[in-house]
């Protein structure tokens, strides 16, 4: 019986590691699908200037300096440090609504729950993707994670 719980025990670590790499590679992976985004948006913007004869206008190229420069692209983070005088504006929608689910809970919630209330479901391809959205807020400020793996909201940081 003991071997049977060593191996148990033995292959959780496995396991506990091997979700670890994956959730590292989904960031990645995520932050690539944001940069390419970005440049979807830039060459179809570009592409549409040309054909209209615009290429050289000046607000054109205000227009793509503006979509290159905004968080997401070009390596720049898509979900800010939270810093004083920076609220939830700052946040891509998805990230604002999880937010708003958190902040309304009365207790910590975990990531299953705001999966549900996002409408997303519970199967673990459905939690996963928005428990690494709360992960990157709690990383970067926005939210408390406990040692249990719930999620509070944080009150604004003094100006």
């Amino acid at each position: 019986m003991a071997d049977v719980l060593t191996w148990v025990m033995q292959r959780r670590v496995v396991l506990a590691d091997r979700a670890e790499r994956l959730r590292k590679e989904l960031a990645e992976v995520d932050a690539e699908v944001a940069r390419l985004e970005a440049a979807e948006v830039v060459i179809g913007q570009f592409i549409e200037a040309e054909r209209n004869g615009q290429a050289d206008d000046p607000a054109v190229a205000e227009e793509l300096e503006r979509v290159t420069t905004t968080p997401g692209a070009g390596g720049m983070l898509l979900i800010p440090h939270r810093e004083p005088g920076v609220d939830e504006s700052a946040l891509p929608a998805g990230y604002q609504a999880i937010i708003k689910i958190v902040a309304a809970a009365s207790e910590p919630v975990p990531a299953k729950d705001v999966s549900i209330q996002l409408g997303r479901g519970t199967q673990p391809g459905q939690v996963e993707p928005v428990r690494d959205k709360l992960r990157r807020l709690a990383d970067r400020g926005w939210l408390h994670r406990t040692p249990a793996g719930r999620f509070t909201a944080l009150p604004q940081p003094a100006v």
